[in-house]
């Protein structure tokens, strides 16, 4: 792996955006580095940067220059080309933006990142406790939850935009390289009315159809099997299949958000979604309790 690109990543290729890519390269570049001995001063002073900038590319954080990754591979002894040219098109393809940057007047520059990992994620699993997660929303039900979280005080046109922006991020579910989406859903968020019972019901026979697709496998938190080990409230954690990118998880706040990505905080995570997974009702059951749920509108 110290002289390759994990399947996919290749050309600019990966899934996600810029960001994505630059944590990519960055990472090959470090193992580069670290497997021929150059220091970080070393590898600074060779493209006329600090060591702190090349801190910073190694973690993704800033955009590459294709000549400075190409002066890096150079004093790495990377000269073969078949393995120079994976890595100097992911520099060049590093500062090309995902299709939600143009939605960069109502997206937070927080909220942004999260979309190209979700785009880039192979897997990703949920807990939602107040509102359907955004992946599997309706496009009226979406605008319900928009309108009372911000207290109609957001103009139209705005609304209009981040609704358009959450169905783009939907296309993920059908796209070619679809990740599998794992939610579970607290019965409270199916119970709270959004919109009215029109909205509700539609969105109920949205999830009914979700339900049913091959990477999609939800299930609901009833209230009747009293409490879970979910009590830390929602959360998203996401896995990749570069090997490069650490596994997530995404929790949401009201002016932004927080990603773990400690090997422990992580799988403490994935052993709560494990649980919630054998506790709360499976696939079927859950489809028996969303037709209920429908019925008593």
């Amino acid at each position: 792996m110290a002289g390759g690109l994990s399947s996919g990543a290749a050309g600019g290729a990966v899934p996600g955006g810029s960001m994505v890519r630059r944590i990519l390269l960055g990472s090959q570049l470090r193992r580069l580095r670290e497997a021929c001995g150059v220091t970080r001063e070393e590898a600074g002073y060779s493209i006329r940067a600090s060591e702190s900038k090349i801190s910073r590319m190694e973690l993704g954080r800033v955009s590459f220059k294709p000549r400075d990754v190409a002066d890096l591979l150079t004093l790495y002894g990377v000269t073969d080309e078949a393995e120079r040219e994976p890595l100097l098109g992911l520099a060049r393809s590093s500062g090309q933006a995902g299709w939600w940057h143009s939605y960069s007047d109502v997206l937070p520059s927080w909220f942004q990142t999260y979309v190209g990992l979700e785009a880039a994620a192979e897997r990703i699993g949920t807990y939602e406790l107040q509102f359907v997660h955004g992946l599997l929303q309706t496009e009226d039900y979406a605008h319900a939850v928009m309108v009372s979280g911000h207290q109609g005080r957001l103009p139209k046109p705005e609304v209009d935009r981040r609704i358009a922006l959450r169905l783009g991020r939907q296309k993920l579910l059908v796209s070619e390289n679809a990740p599998h989406l794992h939610c579970v859903l607290d019965e409270a968020a199916l119970r709270r009315s959004f919109g009215g019972r029109q909205v509700m019901d539609e969105q109920l026979r949205m999830l009914l159809e979700f339900s049913e697709y091959p990477n999609i496998t939800l299930q609901i938190a009833a209230f009747a099997s009293g409490g879970h080990v979910a009590e830390s409230g929602a959360f998203t954690l996401l896995r990749f299949a570069e090997e490069e990118l650490p596994d997530l998880v995404y929790l949401e706040q009201l002016t932004g958000a927080l990603y773990l990505d400690k090997r422990e905080e992580v799988a403490a995570y994935q052993r709560v979604l494990d649980r919630l997974t054998q506790e709360t009702l499976d696939p079927g059951a859950t489809r028996r309790l969303l037709t209920e749920i429908r019925q008593v509108l």
